[in-house]
Formats: structure tokens, C-alpha cells, sequence
């Protein structure tokens, strides 16, 4: 292999020679010193056992043997100069195909925050890949994974994106049949929908259903100044790795479910879902952006990266209460 890379670059000397027209033009342009130039083409012609050039003292013209070589040696020197432009491209402007992964209900999300970088990279394309199971970047070649919640350890590089508040949402229909929860004591005694991923690390209660603890505390201090935390363990009656399957059976009407307020503040608005307990709040989920660990990162990844932290800082910002739904008094 070593000998192969030296007849690489002594091809590329006698290219390089060639179309600067001596060998000292040609050792400026390749950093060599002339004597080094012509050793490359001596050792070229000693290994061939042919020569390549008519040297004299006033210009070097090429043999038979040199002019049938020298395409070839000029397209492989052609080739390294293609080669070195497209890492310059790649380096300085985004192009190529960006392949992101995110979960079902992040899928809506990645259009709004990639659209800019889209319409101002006309070299850039992009392959989403959206699925709740966890998704092995390097076997999949995925560039970016968006992930919800605490992250396990591993040998990527997460960057956080935001913070997503969670919700307690219901059908207005589920309510008219069970009633609105006054206090989060009252959730135990309805129906619940649930991720895969919450109902995986819970015990079974006496109902022979998995059960969920929620940890909520109240919006805003107590007169003193401490935050009174309440805890409830509830019944999961439905169980699905896909958080947009659990939006739909919750507007459906079979149960609560804790889902994204950024998700869901297009059902709330138009009235598909309630908000419960909006004076409650749960510890917000993490957002985060997961890349492989690499030197030399893509200018692509770079300049997606930065559009997404933009759009998820304007997600992050407060979300007002729906105006038209009912909340409990504070």
C-alpha cells in the first residue's frame, strides 16, 4: 500500500510538471524544492522503465510514452483538486443530505425550525426519519436525533434545545362523562393514556393495571415562599410508543394524558382538548439535539444545529392560557 501512495504522488509530481511547464514552476505550486520534483519523475520513469520527458535547458517536452501517461496522471491530480473542493464546499456552505431523526410528535416541529436553512441552501436536502424508537445514529447514519427527556450516558454529544412543558389534557367529551378533577388527588380515579416510555419504569397497583406516579406542584410560591408538591399514583388503562397516537385516543375521549403544551395548543385552541389542572405544573421534559462525536462537523449540521436551538427558544418562550377554556380558580 505504502508503494501505491508513492506512485500516487509521483503521478501527480509528473502531472503538476507537465502543465506548469518546468520543474521549478512546479515545485512553487506543489511547496517541493526542484530537485524534489525531478527525483518524483526520475523514480516514475526508473519504476516504468520508460522515460516521460525530453529534458533540456530551455523547456521539457514529453515522449511517447510520457504523452499516452499524462492524461491519466492528469486526471488523478484533476480528481484530488475535485476531492479538496467538495471538503471546501462541505466546510463553508451547507450542502449534501442532512438526515435527521425525530419522534413522531417532534416530526411537526422540524419543518417550521429547518425551512430557512432550506430555502437559503439550495445544495442542502433533507431525510427525515421519524420514529419513537431509539434510533442508532452511526448504523442509520443519522446526522442529528432529537431526543425527549434525561438521556442515558453515552459516547454522543448532546445539545440542549429547550425545555417542553407538560400538560394534563382531556376530550371536553371525557369530561362531560367523568367531570373536570379539582386537585390532583382526584386524578387517581380516572382513566389514564400513557407513553411506553413513562409506563416502562412503573409498578402495578392493586387495580392489576400499570400505574403511574405524576409529581406536580402548584404554579407560584405559598405565602412562604415554598412550593407544595403533590404526588398521585394513577391507573394507565392505554399504553403506546407513539406520543401523536395518545393525542388522538385523548381527543377521542378514552382517558387523561400528559402531553406537550407546544404539541397541543392547536387542539386546545380549537376545543378538541381541555387543559386540566392548568394551575399545576410537572418538571419540565429536556429537548436536546444528539450528534456523534467527531472532529471537523459539517457545516451542514452546524447551520442545523444553530436553526433549531432558534426555533426551539421561541417555542420555550410562556405560553398564555387558551383564552374560551375553562380553569380552575387559583
Amino acid at each position: 500500500m505504502k508503494d501505491r501512495m508513492d506512485d500516487y504522488k509521483r503521478y501527480a509530481v509528473f502531472a503538476a510538471t507537465v502543465v506548469a511547464g518546468s520543474m521549478s514552476a512546479a515545485a512553487r505550486r506543489l511547496g517541493m524544492t526542484p530537485s524534489a520534483v525531478s527525483q518524483a519523475i526520475r523514480a516514475l520513469e526508473q519504476h516504468a522503465g520508460v522515460s516521460l520527458l525530453h529534458r533540456s535547458t530551455r523547456k521539457l517536452t514529453l515522449t511517447e510514452a510520457g504523452a499516452r501517461c499524462y492524461p491519466h496522471c492528469r486526471a488523478l491530480l484533476d480528481a484530488a483538486d475535485a476531492a479538496l473542493a467538495s471538503l471546501e464546499t462541505a466546510r463553508d456552505a451547507p450542502s449534501g443530505q442532512l438526515r435527521i431523526a425525530a419522534p413522531v410528535g417532534f416530526a411537526a416541529h422540524i419543518a417550521p425550525a429547518l425551512a430557512p436553512l432550506l430555502a437559503e441552501s439550495p445544495n442542502l436536502s433533507l431525510h427525515l426519519q421519524v420514529d419513537d424508537a431509539m434510533i442508532d445514529l452511526i448504523e442509520q447514519r443519522i446526522d442529528i436525533a432529537i431526543r425527549v427527556g434525561k438521556l442515558a450516558d453515552s459516547n454522543a454529544v448532546a445539545r440542549p434545545l429547550c425545555d417542553f412543558e407538560m400538560i394534563v389534557c382531556a376530550a371536553p367529551v371525557y369530561l362531560e362523562r367523568h367531570g373536570m378533577p379539582q386537585s390532583p388527588a382526584e386524578l387517581a380515579a380516572h382513566h389514564w393514556l400513557a407513553a411506553a416510555r413513562e409506563a416502562g419504569a412503573v409498578q402495578a397497583d392493586g387495580s392489576g393495571l400499570p400505574a403511574l406516579e405524576l409529581q406536580m406542584c402548584r404554579a407560584g410560591d405559598s405565602a412562604d415562599g415554598v412550593r407544595v408538591p403533590a404526588a398521585v399514583r394513577v391507573g394507565i388503562r392505554i399504553v403506546s410508543n407513539n406520543q401523536l397516537a395518545l393525542q388522538q385516543m385523548c381527543e377521542q375521549g378514552l382517558g387523561l394524558a400528559r402531553l406537550g403544551l407546544a404539541d397541543v395548543l392547536p387542539a386546545l385552541q380549537r376545543g378538541a382538548l381541555v387543559r386540566v389542572l392548568p394551575h399545576w405544573r410537572f418538571e419540565p421534559w429536556p429537548v436536546s439535539a444528539v450528534t456523534q462525536r467527531r472532529q471537523g462537523e459539517p457545516v451542514k449540521v452546524r447551520a442545523a444545529l444553530q436553526a433549531l436551538q432558534r426555533y426551539f427558544a421561541a417555542v420555550e418562550a410562556p405560553m398564555p392560557l387558551v383564552p374560551g377554556i375553562a380553569v380552575e380558580n387559583p
